[in-house]
């Protein structure tokens, strides 16, 4: 268990989701943009959309590089410092992408995005630190709950604003993850012991030497696959679907930013107030297998709706 005094822990608590909502609201920020400024560059919503689609795939495969890495260091000099330069990167990230002359200087923004978000999963890692492992599915939970709420916020302005300047939504991201910056400065303490940190090591510090470890156990391997083929699903869907709803539906920033709180709303409920009753009702697998087979269908429907309703019912 975690260090931090009892007084503390309330406000470190409060911080990491504080921190969970101000970066996904940065992040959903851009989504109903990003593509239409892509497609400002290049002239072609067909161009525009392999291009996004390049720049998912950089910003994942950043990730893939970075994560083991963060993690690696988080566990040798602390939680504290990777998130804070996380908050710092990304604010500076978002700068960079508003100021972007070209599409060579989104492509960085997205490099940089790709590794400063890779700290999500030190999140995790703080919040495992400060809670007991009989608790972690409610507090997971709870984390994806706030992720969710800064999902419903993020689309919403960034599609408000995006209407106004399609490069405003990136100040106000920029802004976002500077106050979370600043707000933890304040506010986090360390929530891993010195006794209990571990040497960085490039062998743990690799994705080769990530997958290595979940080839020597099987029920990692396997979950890992399946959230493999669960990131990817939705990677492909993100990469098109602000350029397809706007070719097939006629949608603007505004119109997909309100669907896409509306799904935020959705999932937010279901984090916060389903999960853990469910979980509890069914098990861990049983609950899993449950929300892929409703994601199946709903993403199926999507494929299939030949009119804007349709495409919002699924």
């Amino acid at each position: 268990m975690s260090i931090i005094p009892e007084k503390r822990l309330k406000a470190a608590i409060g911080f990491i989701f504080v921190t969970a909502v101000l970066d996904i609201v940065a992040m959903g920020i851009i989504i109903p943009v990003l593509p239409q400024l892509i497609e400002e560059f290049v002239g072609s919503n067909a161009r525009a959309g392999i291009i996004n689609g390049l720049f998912v795939a950089l910003w994942a495969g950043m990730q893939f590089v970075a994560s083991p890495i963060i993690g690696s260091l988080s566990d040798q000099y602390g939680r504290r410092p990777v998130i804070l330069i996380s908050c710092a990167g990304l604010a500076i990230d978002y700068v960079l992408m508003a100021l972007a002359p070209n599409l060579w200087w989104l492509a960085l923004g997205r490099i940089v995005a790709g590794i400063t978000s890779s700290s999500f999963t030190t999140i995790y890692a703080y919040m495992a630190d400060i809670t007991a492992p009989e608790k972690r599915a409610r507090a997971y939970g709870l984390i994806g709950a706030a992720f969710s709420g800064g999902f419903v916020l993020g689309p919403v302005i960034g599609g408000f604003l995006g209407d106004y300047d399609p490069r405003a939504p990136f100040w106000a991201a920029a802004a976002m993850s500077g106050i979370a910056f600043f707000y933890g400065l304040v506010i986090l303490p360390e929530s891993l012991p010195r006794e209990k940190r571990m040497k960085f090591s490039w062998r743990r510090a690799n994705p080769v030497g990530a997958m290595v470890l979940l080839g020597r156990h099987r029920e990692l391997s396997g979950l890992a696959g399946v959230t493999f083929l669960l990131h990817f699903s939705h990677h492909v869907f993100s990469a098109v679907f602000v350029l397809y709803a706007q070719f097939r539906y006629g949608w603007g920033p505004k119109e997909v930013g309100m669907l896409l709180a509306m799904v935020g709303l959705l999932d937010m409920a279901t984090q916060g107030l389903v999960v853990g009753p469910v979980t509890k009702a069914l098990g861990d697998r049983k609950t899993m297998l449950l929300g892929l087979f409703g994601g199946t269908i709903g993403m199926a429907l999507m494929g299939w709706a030949p009119v804007g309703w349709a495409f919002v019912a699924a």
